[in-house]
């Protein structure tokens, strides 16, 4: 073979090597160079993507990343093209513009072609409602296909009942979305009604769930009668209505009738899983019913850990241990274990205390604010036995593997490794950046893309409309509803969502922990809790604490005993705090309450002399109160003084604010290695 084919064949090998490098290089450059947008982009960085970027859907990215975060939406104008779900949220958006600018002829050729184009997109449910006001078989059509997203919901509170269509905008609404502003109404009128559009007998099963989810519980029952009001006879009803009425009744003081109602379902179906459901809330009062625990059928006393806790709550803790192994899974029996606990700590038996605390090594942990329990008064008895070894070790892994809080303070306070707890003193300067955003990981993928295209409203209406509110959601789905909750402004249902999350899930990873952590405190209201923290020389993590704790961040909430607003202010003391005859309404608005819970609170620390449980349990009970109380052990285990605390909801609320405050302290710091899948394996 001669030198020329020689060579030709080797150049035809480099150019191909070469080529295919340089392709290589070039599609890992357009891949480092287009790395997906989240709202961390700065407005020069997205405004860069928006004109520059070769990609058509880079391009819509950045225009719809721009518009959510200025509000200006004029950048979406040629956006909503091809057939990706993008384009009908860009489409979307135009139309709601050009409907807010009152351009009605431009408005309504959008929305048209947005449900042309895209009908099975959520995007599509608010075309069919803004058309379906001129066109009513829209609106049938958006009840049906897209039963719980938000338009729907609206369309069906909007709806008055006829003859033609019965009551099913109130039908609706109980299937769908009970706690939907104005549903209530809707669905006691139904309820009630007895004339010859009426709801059939089915239908009232929906309608009395409805009302029991909303705390109506006679209303509920009421609503099951098919003869006049007042009848006396029994209503049939399926399981879980039976259970969501006695929960109800039970809840709201009706407890003879919801016993009833209860045991009753126990007796017939004992089979059901609503039945062990039915025996927990038989088994909830710290001193239930004997007679009521032994009426309820073997079989299902043999399948509730329930009854189990708390036939040794009524035997004084005998026999705690061995339901403790039996159960160790259930979340009764977690709870039994720290009352049991709790009695041994009090009484300094802390053989017994530790006995109780300490899990088999290859049980599973405990949800994190359990298990941060367990550990600081499991180490706290191994320090009282005299092994300040061991009481080390356990308080050192409580502060390295699980979120800063009320417990891993008290850790590091025992360690020797906390600073003194002081509540006073000017908030620190606010910080101008935000903390990185995170993904929110639905297992909707493209719920996940309008997340980070920071288009929360639209995230938060497409996850709706992709699940059935009836329909438990797995733990992490939870989670992504609870964020979302507070991204839309719901901070009242999220954070309450959120609670009993954290109070349950065991198997999150450490991605989910720092999540569910960071998401249990958010900063709202900040631009009037600052200034009420300067005003009054105090942290403005102690005024969120509080308000998180009191309202959830809820400025028209009003307790059953009357305190208003964000911080929960008694009308009296809020007046005495002023010094003026202020209406509720005043009272109310969000810059004059926190003004006045951040003087109550300045008050109060005032009058403790600084001593920060004294004046948040004061928060909560009256400084008269608080007064009558031991100081037994208050300066050298202020931790065992909270556990005194003779009245169960301070005593809870003292340790839940402080919880919060030390959250909101250690609210941006990691807690757990990233690589773990939970937590580690070698837990006492």
């Amino acid at each position: 073979m001669n030198t020329g084919p020689r060579l030709g064949t080797l150049l035809l090998i480099g150019t191909t090597a070469l080529s295919g490098f340089a392709a290589w290089g070039g599609q890992k450059f357009l891949v480092e160079r287009h790395q997906p947008l989240t709202p961390d982009r700065s407005a020069a960085q997205l405004w860069t993507t928006y004109r520059w970027a070769i990609d058509p859907q880079q391009r819509r990215e950045a225009a719809l990343l721009m518009a959510a975060q200025t509000g200006s939406y004029d950048v979406l104008q040629s956006q909503a093209w091809g057939t990706s779900p993008l384009g009908a949220v860009a489409l979307e958006l135009e139309a709601e513009t050009a409907t807010r600018r009152g351009d009605q002829s431009h408005s309504r050729k959008l929305w048209d072609d947005l449900l042309k184009r895209f009908p099975h997109s959520a995007a599509s449910a608010s075309a069919r409602r803004v058309l379906g006001d001129q066109n009513p078989a829209l609106h049938q059509d958006l009840l049906k296909k897209q039963p719980s997203h938000p338009a729907a919901l609206s369309v069906a509170e909007s709806m008055v009942p006829n003859s033609t269509i019965g009551y099913q905008g109130a039908i609706h609404l109980a299937r769908w979305g009970a706690r939907w502003p104005g549903a209530f109404k809707r669905i006691s009128q139904a309820c009630n009604d007895h004339s010859s559009i009426a709801p059939t007998t089915k239908d009232r099963q929906w309608l009395a769930r409805g009302l029991a989810s909303l705390g109506d519980g006679p209303g509920a029952l009421q609503c099951l009668q098919h003869q006049q009001p007042g009848s006396t006879s029994q209503p049939s009803s399926e399981p879980s209505t039976q259970l969501a009425i006695g929960q109800a009744l039970l809840r709201g003081g009706h407890t003879e009738e919801g016993t009833e109602l209860l045991l009753n379902l126990t007796r017939n179906l004992p089979e059901a899983s609503a039945s062990v459901e039915a025996a927990r809330l038989l088994s909830e009062p710290v001193r239930p019913s004997p007679e009521v625990l032994d009426a309820i059928p073997v079989s299902v006393q043999n399948r509730s850990g329930a009854l189990a806790a708390a036939r040794v709550r009524l035997a004084n803790g005998e026999g705690g241990e061995d339901v403790l192994q039996r159960w160790p899974d259930d979340p009764d029996v977690w709870q039994l274990q720290w009352d049991l606990a709790r009695e041994a700590l009090l009484s300094a038996n802390w053989d017994r205390a530790k006995t109780i605390l300490t899990r088999e090594p290859s049980a599973q942990a405990l949800p994190d604010p359990l298990e941060t329990r367990r550990l600081y008064w499991l180490g706290w008895s191994e320090a009282q036995l005299g092994d300040p070894k061991r009481a080390r070790t356990i308080w050192q892994l409580l502060i390295s593997q699980f979120p800063p809080g009320y417990y891993h303070w008290l850790a590091s306070e025992a360690l020797g490794d906390a600073t003194p707890l002081n509540l006073t003193g000017a908030p620190t300067p606010t910080q101008s950046q935000l903390m990185s955003w995170a993904p929110l990981n639905s297992a909707q993928s493209f719920v996940n893309t309008l997340w980070r295209l920071g288009l929360k409203r639209q995230a938060w209406e497409t996850w709706r409309s992709g699940i059935d509110p009836n329909t438990p959601q797995p733990k992490p789905e939870q989670l992504v509803e609870g964020r979302l909750r507070l991204a839309v402004g719901d901070s009242w249902m999220a954070l309450d969502q959120l609670r009993w999350l954290s109070l349950r899930w065991r198997s999150a990873s450490c991605r989910e922990r720092i999540d569910l952590h960071h998401s249990q405190h958010p900063k709202i209201f900040k631009e009037v809790l600052h200034p009420a923290a300067s005003a009054q020389q105090l942290p403005l993590e102690l005024l969120l604490a509080v308000s998180k704790q009191e309202s959830r961040f809820s400025s028209g909430v009003t307790s059953t005993a009357g305190a208003i607003g964000l911080m929960q202010l008694m009308p009296a003391t809020a007046r005495d705090v002023a010094e003026a005859p202020l209406t509720e309404d005043e009272i109310r608005e969000p810059k004059q309450n926190a003004a006045l819970g951040a003087a109550y609170l300045r008050q109060l620390l005032s009058h403790w002399r600084g001593d920060p449980f004294r004046s948040i349990a004061s928060y909560n009970a009256g400084p008269g109160a608080v007064g009558s109380w031991s100081t037994q052990g208050l300066n050298d285990a202020p931790a065992l003084w909270v556990e005194r605390i003779p009245y169960p909801e301070t005593r809870y609320y003292t340790k839940k604010v402080l919880d919060n405050f030390f959250g909101y302290l250690g609210r941006d710091k990691r807690f757990c290695e990233p690589t773990l899948n939970g937590i580690g394996q070698d837990m006492p």
